[in-house]
């Protein structure tokens, strides 16, 4: 039986992002393996990885940082289980389990190495200060040290694509292509009523290049002459520089001006509660929660930033944004406000576009093919 390999870095997100991917392995008979840190035999993600008929593996691999001793010793660990488990294909996804789990395949001569690139982190996020600036071009030297044993790349957005090849991370004679994200389950995010707005809606790690902070302003803005508006927030405060400061979360909640709600494992109810889903994030590969709340007939307002315009057809399903342009997002909002049926229409627009682009079938179907797994 064909062996597949998939590495990760976070084991809560791999059956909400990759659960329909799992399945279309299984379904062409390959032996599915999954590594990642946390993977332990009584987590409840393995429990559920285990129910499918999928082996699971436990690796340590701390996702943020850049400690030399840990990630070699992360390298091992996966050249040692890649050796043991043999697969024919190996599918790795976010920065290191690219950069170790490709090299680690390309020493064990794993037949096909793929990379899926879902977006491109902090190091390339945000202003340029020194620390920064260091760190990129250290996560460059290693991607593309990584990416030159890959005989496929998958980028979730054409400006990612073309920022790696522009710049030499990717060698011009590595394959690559671009796909329409991870791909939403149209018929699990199913259309639901739009309620009265205004009822604006943020999903997101709380960090800083999510565009929290923006989200925050234009909220503080629109309610001073809107008070009635409402602006949910679903999220968590990640072990990341960039983070938002709890402090500064508390104030926002002591203020008024966001209604937080914490973390959710089904933010559907979320969706379901809100008129409009706003993300003014700085970069992304392609938003999850965009394509989330555009499949259950949700208007977008998001950034003209790689990532996010692929989700918008700026005036069509929702407005496009510059990045940290506050004052244009709270503009934007304000539209919604005063056209209470501007976000029924261009919700109806968003769910049409989910279904016609973004069906997590067809997105699979294309890389199934493109990794030589299905004709």
């Amino acid at each position: 039986m064909r062996k597949i390999l998939l590495i990760a870095s976070f084991p809560d997100s791999i059956m909400h992002f990759r659960g329909a991917l799992i399945d279309a392995l299984l379904a062409q008979g390959l032996e599915v393996h999954i590594a990642a840190p946390g993977l332990t035999a009584t987590s409840e993600v393995s429990r559920q990885l285990l129910a499918k008929g999928v082996q699971v593996h436990d690796i340590p691999l701390c996702r943020a940082g850049m400690n030399p001793l840990s990630d070699l010793r992360a390298l091992a660990s996966m050249l040692r289980l890649i050796r043991r488990v043999r697969p024919e294909h190996v599918l790795s996804y976010t920065i290191k389990p690219v950069i170790y789990g490709l090299i680690a395949a390309r020493m064990a001569r794993v037949p096909h190495r793929t990379a899926l690139i879902t977006g491109l982190g902090y190091a390339f996020q945000g202003r340029a200060g020194q620390k920064r600036t260091a760190l990129r071009s250290l996560v460059e030297g290693l991607y593309h040290l990584a990416l030159r044993g890959a005989h496929k790349v998958i980028f979730q957005n054409p400006d990612d694509q073309e920022l790696f090849r522009s710049t030499g991370i990717l060698p011009t004679h590595v394959p690559s292509l671009f796909v329409n994200g991870s791909g939403i389950d149209v018929s699990r995010f199913s259309v639901q009523p739009v309620p009265e707005p205004p009822h604006f809606l943020l999903i997101a790690r709380l960090l800083g290049d999510k565009g929290v902070r923006e989200y925050a302003d234009a909220a503080r803005r629109v309610k001073a002459s809107h008070p009635e508006a409402v602006f949910s927030l679903v999220g968590w405060i990640d072990d990341t520089p960039d983070a938002i400061a709890r402090e500064e979360l508390d104030t926002w909640v002591r203020d008024g001006v966001v209604n937080y709600l914490g973390r959710l494992d089904d933010v559907r109810a979320a969706i379901t509660d809100c008129s409009v889903y706003v993300l003014p994030s700085y970069r992304e590969g392609t938003p999850r929660t965009v394509l989330e709340a555009m499949a259950m007939g949700r208007a977008i307002i998001t950034t003209d930033a790689p990532g996010c315009r692929e989700t918008v057809v700026d005036g069509d399903n929702g407005f496009l944004v510059p990045v940290r342009a506050v004052e244009e997002l709270a503009s934007a909002m304000l539209r919604f406000i005063e056209d209470p049926q501007l976000a029924r229409r261009m919700g109806a627009r968003s769910r049409e576009i989910a279904v016609d682009r973004f069906d997590v079938h067809k997105v699979n179907a294309v890389m199934l093919r493109e990794m030589g797994i299905s004709p």
